[in-house]
């Protein structure tokens, strides 16, 4: 177990390549994610149905009007331990409660990691469980700002439960894990050797819990072989983006960081590296300084001001546009790439969901939680502004995994799932 442990971060950090797939129809998911809550009166249209004006915030995504769906009165309704950013977070993707832990929260009881596998996750087990649609490493998850800790606020997928998936932030390391070199791959193979054999020496004299935790670190090391098979078969179609040197992982890089981690997730697409992605901006409680939009406040704290502070709401808004410009740029992006071995551009086989851990910050309230979705990946019926009356968000994230061909019953909380998949068709 200790080579095991010791290997795991070195292993880790091996680049690794994508694998070719032959041409086929797919299908691609994308969670952007964006912190502290929103701008109700300035995010959400007035209008229902197909005949509806965007307000200031989504003002920048108007060309993609008729190719979006915006989704109002969606809450998260999941309750238990952790104050109402960590469930915001950590229980996003997941549906599901936080464990019991001792991280403490604003004057809520303290929680842990969240209790089960987010939707990107299970969706990626899903794609890797079927030749015609298993890729090189199935989900990637990519960050924009430096994370300077672990804990629920910062975390919102997860393998299983209490096996939280920290994004890459970095967009130097995600290159080198994207189109690392053949001299890693080699090196690996003998490393992997060794660590199976010693996890073998050791199978024989631990107890039953310790086994457990062997057979996981087994597991990681058949998954690790089988990374490796795919990347010798690997064939790089579109060239890798080519990233501006020396750009530090600082507060007022944000927008140059942004566009360099959206270029390397719209290629890890065009090259088939991976059908599911998240882009998280920050984190929960997130205290960037918006310094290019003469913002000199935190972000966190300007979302705990009064509406009637019209100064500080208007800070927030010109916040929350950024990162609808961000969005933009994504989409843009896919728009411009022509499907590999298809018809159309990527964005007619991807979707790209903008959500967030809060409706609005002063409130801390988990109701009307944001949620627009831009693409064609999930075939549902786009160009709808819609209104829930607090539907549980556990039933669109069931809605997503049914368009991608996963028919689950449930997800996350099962009371929280009652009424199926949320009809978006």
């Amino acid at each position: 177990m200790g080579v095991s442990a010791a290997a795991a971060p070195f292993l880790m950090g091996l680049p690794g390549l994508a694998a070719a797939k032959p041409p086929t129809d797919k299908q691609r998911l994308v969670f952007m994610f964006s912190p502290n809550g929103t701008v109700p009166w300035e995010f959400w249209p007035d209008e229902q149905g197909a005949d509806f004006k965007l307000k200031r915030i989504l003002a920048p995504l108007e060309a993609y009007r008729n190719k979006m769906l915006i989704l109002r009165g969606v809450s998260n309704k999941v309750r238990g331990d952790g104050d109402s950013h960590m469930r915001g977070m950590s229980c996003l993707l997941t549906g599901k409660e936080l464990l019991p832990g001792n991280i403490q929260g604003g004057s809520h009881t303290p929680a842990g990691w969240a209790g089960g596998i987010s939707i990107d996750q299970e969706l990626k087990n899903f794609f890797q469980g079927r030749e015609e649609t298993r890729t090189r490493f199935g989900a990637l998850e990519f960050g924009v700002g430096r994370l300077d800790r672990a804990d629920p606020w910062t975390r919102m997928s997860y393998a299983g439960a209490n096996k939280p998936v920290a994004p890459v932030n970095d967009p130097y390391q995600m290159f080198e894990k994207l189109y690392g070199n053949v001299e890693d791959r080699e090196n690996l193979v003998s490393i992997l050797d060794a660590v199976r054999g010693n996890l073998n020496k050791a199978a024989g004299k631990l107890s039953h819990e310790d086994r457990r935790l062997l057979e996981e670190h087994a597991q990681f090391v058949t998954e690790m072989e089988k990374d490796l098979k795919r990347a010798r078969e690997q064939k790089v179609d579109v060239a890798p983006p080519d990233l501006k040197r020396g750009v530090s992982n600082e507060n007022d890089n944000i927008p140059e960081l942004s566009r360099m981690q959206i270029d390397l997730l719209v290629n890890s697409f065009a090259n088939d590296m991976a059908r599911v992605a998240t882009l998280q901006f920050t984190k929960s409680v997130g205290q960037a300084k918006m310094r290019w939009l003469g913002i000199e406040d935190t972000h966190h704290t300007l979302s705990h001001h009064k509406d009637s502070q019209k100064d500080s709401q208007e800070k927030l808004v010109k916040i929350n546009i950024w990162f609808a410009e961000q969005l933009k740029y994504l989409v843009e992006r896919l728009e411009a790439t022509p499907e590999p071995g298809g018809t159309g551009s990527m964005l007619d086989n991807t979707t790209v969901v903008w959500t967030n851990e809060l409706g609005q910050g002063n409130s801390h309230t988990l109701n009307n939680i944001p949620f627009v979705l831009i693409g064609g990946g999930c075939r549902f019926q786009m160009g709808r502004s819609l209104k829930f009356d607090g539907m549980a968000h556990n039933r669109l994230l069931l809605a997503l995994a049914h368009s991608m061909g996963h028919n689950l019953k449930t997800f996350g909380n099962p009371q929280l799932s009652s009424g199926g998949p949320v009809d978006l068709a």
